[in-house]
């Protein structure tokens, strides 16, 4: 009897047992089950820049990790930073080259703005990229510019110290063996240009056809800047678009006959 009672106690402590067992493990499982469901928005919200710093990546066809090297190098994540040279921002952008490359992907006029200067400096890297072909050469040319670039390529200048230590630090955390394919790497979509006044009809013509205006001013040249991009020309010393509350009339309408047409 004493033994049948023995072996009932011992088979109610095993079932006890894994009960207890089965339970624990369930309810360990609820607050692993929260974390999973909780990771993806705590990596979003990890850093303030998390987002924009993907999305720039996305759209530029680049790393992730190579604008945040990139940022580390130029600002060590400071968007308020302003380099002697006077690049602006996270990603060190100058002047000349912002108003070039808002022009290019609407990028809007705030260079200042943490999405907008990503945006920026992930655009140029890319530029670069695509310019050269190799990694080494694009980081190169984001830190002196690409006709600093050129012309150690094609008449042997040495390049700055400064950019010869900047690739030496960035390029071994990146990767400098691959050259982009442009299988890998697609192209990158421009936003339209806005329409300017100067494309609009200042004259009215006479009957012969011909204007009442002199020939229109041609466009200005295109100016390199330390750092900037030679392909659009730059309005203002300071290169940043201006938002003008009203047009001047001021150059809008030529003298006819000795007098001013207002």
């Amino acid at each position: 009897m004493r033994t049948r009672f023995a072996s009932r106690c011992r088979s109610r402590a095993v079932r006890f047992a894994g009960a207890s067992a089965l339970i624990g493990t369930l309810a360990s499982l609820f607050p692993v089950t929260s974390a999973l469901a909780t990771a993806p928005a705590a990596a979003a919200t990890a850093h303030p820049y998390a987002v924009h710093v993907t999305e720039a990546a996305q759209r530029f066809g680049i790393p992730e990790a190579w604008i945040w090297a990139v940022m580390r190098a130029e600002s060590n994540g400071d968007p308020a930073a302003v380099s002697r040279a006077g690049a602006m921002g996270l990603l060190q952008i100058m002047p000349g080259t912002w108003g070039q490359l808002t022009a290019r992907y609407g990028l809007g006029d705030n260079p200042w703005d943490v999405r907008a200067n990503i945006h920026a400096g992930a655009a140029y890297l890319r530029e670069m990229i695509d310019r050269y072909r190799d990694l080494p050469t694009a980081l190169a040319a984001y830190n002196a510019g690409p006709g600093r670039v050129d012309d150690w390529r094609r008449r042997g200048r040495p390049l700055p110290a400064e950019t010869i230590a900047y690739v030496a630090k960035l390029a071994p955390n990146l990767g400098t063996s691959g050259i982009a394919s442009p299988a890998v790497v697609p192209a990158i979509p421009r936003a339209p240009a806005a329409p300017s006044w100067r494309d609009a009809a200042l004259f009215v013509l006479r009957g012969d056809g011909a204007s009442d205006g002199s020939q229109a001013a041609p466009d200005p040249v295109p100016v390199s800047q330390p750092g900037g991009i030679a392909s659009a020309p730059v309005s203002s010393p300071s290169g940043l678009p201006r938002r003008p509350s009203s047009l001047d009339s001021h150059g809008l309408f030529v003298p006819l006959s000795g007098r001013s047409e207002q």
